[in-house]
C-alpha cells in the first residue's frame, strides 16, 4: 500500500498537478507546483499569484470589527459603572 501511495506521490511532484480522480466529471486536475527547484540545482521563479486588492480587503475586515469591539466594551463599562460592579474610587492621596 505505501508503495503504491509513493508512485502516486512522486507522479504528483513529477507532472506539478494535485492528483485527483478523473472518475467523477466534477472534479478537475488543479496545477500546484511543489518543486522549488529545477533537476539541475537552478531555483524556479517565484509564482506570479498576488490577491488584488489585498490591503483594502484587510481593512474592509478589520476596521468595522474594531469598531465594533470598541462600542461593545464601551458599553459593557457603562454598565459595569451603572450597576457599581466595577468603579474605581476617588482617593485623593494628596497627603
Amino acid at each position: 500500500m505505501s508503495r503504491a501511495l509513493g508512485r502516486v506521490a512522486r507522479l504528483s511532484v513529477l507532472t506539478n498537478t494535485r492528483w485527483t480522480p478523473c472518475c467523477n466529471p466534477g472534479w478537475t486536475v488543479t496545477p500546484n507546483r511543489t518543486a522549488v527547484c529545477t533537476q539541475s540545482g537552478a531555483i524556479l521563479p517565484k509564482p506570479n499569484k498576488q490577491t488584488p486588492f489585498g490591503l483594502v480587503r484587510i481593512a474592509l475586515v478589520v476596521v468595522p470589527f474594531l469598531y465594533v469591539g470598541t462600542q461593545i466594551s464601551k458599553n459593557f463599562a457603562a454598565l459595569l459603572e451603572e450597576h457599581d460592579i466595577f468603579v474605581p474610587e476617588d482617593d485623593d492621596d494628596d497627603d
